[in-house]
């Protein structure tokens, strides 16, 4: 939500990701929880609308609830899908983190869904006024947005340094459980390569040389210190179900 009254400049805010920073990855649709979480300390969330039980209902529901208690939060849209890129940035999200991109091609679809023109294809309908909220003008919005792509398959990391050089792509997103799929390798082993042409230090020789930098999802809380050891600062710690499971166990080993 951006005021449009100011009478200077108003200065960018920072990344959606930004760099050393620790996020939380939210499975699930219960807006009290979210809101809860919001205030417990991480730097973004991370609604999955891929894998996670959010459809649209939820996200709007979610995008409210977080965009009450100012809470800086990106969508994991299903796919390369122009309806859901647009709808999640309608609701709030400060970014977008796209998945299952093989191609050039699919970054660059998503990359025209993030924006509005003459930057990309987005339609215009922000639901913040609906809230009582502001809308920015779509200029301050497309500098204002994140446009994330995961790079988790074989095609996307053959194809890495094209699409970390396309204009919109504001960060590379690692999966390591499903690229570590895609090259047939464990993750473990994937997260241990840093050789120069290792998977992940290509995908930061990709960021780097064209003013970009990687995040990435650790999932478990055990992988983190491999990524940060990798250059990687910008982590989703957890996920919302690890919570549940380390306060379960916390609370077990307590009593």
């Amino acid at each position: 939500m951006y005021a449009t009254s100011s009478s200077a400049p108003e200065p960018p805010p920072p990344p959606a990701i930004g760099p050393a920073s620790r996020g939380l990855w939210l499975m699930g649709s219960d807006v009290d929880l979210a809101r809860r979480l919001a205030r417990s300390g991480f730097d973004w969330i991370a609604l999955d609308a891929q894998h996670g039980a959010i459809d649209r209902s939820a996200l709007v529901d979610l995008g409210r609830a977080l965009g009450d208690v100012g809470t800086n939060f990106v969508v994991r849209v299903p796919g390369v899908d122009h309806s859901w890129i647009g709808a999640s940035l309608d609701a709030g999200a400060a970014g977008v983190v796209i998945p299952s991109v093989t191609s050039v091609d699919d970054a660059q679809a998503g990359v025209r869904a993030t924006f509005y023109p003459p930057l990309g294809e987005r339609s215009w309908g922000p639901l913040t006024p609906m809230w009582d909220g502001y809308a920015p003008d779509a200029e301050r919005a497309n500098a204002h947005v994140q446009c994330a792509v995961m790079i988790e398959t074989a095609g996307a990391l053959e194809a890495v340094e094209e699409i970390a050089a396309l204009d919109g792509v504001g960060l590379l997103f690692l999966g390591p459980v499903d690229l570590s799929l895609s090259l047939g390798v464990s993750v473990d082993e994937l997260l241990a390569d840093d050789s120069p042409t290792g998977p992940v230090p290509r995908i930061l020789a990709a960021a780097r040389r064209n003013g970009s930098d990687v995040a990435a999802f650790a999932g478990d809380p055990s992988r983190v210190p491999a990524l940060r050891a990798l250059g990687i600062d910008r982590v989703a710690v957890a996920t919302d179900i690890a919570l549940v499971a380390l306060g379960a166990e916390r609370v077990l080993d307590l009593t």
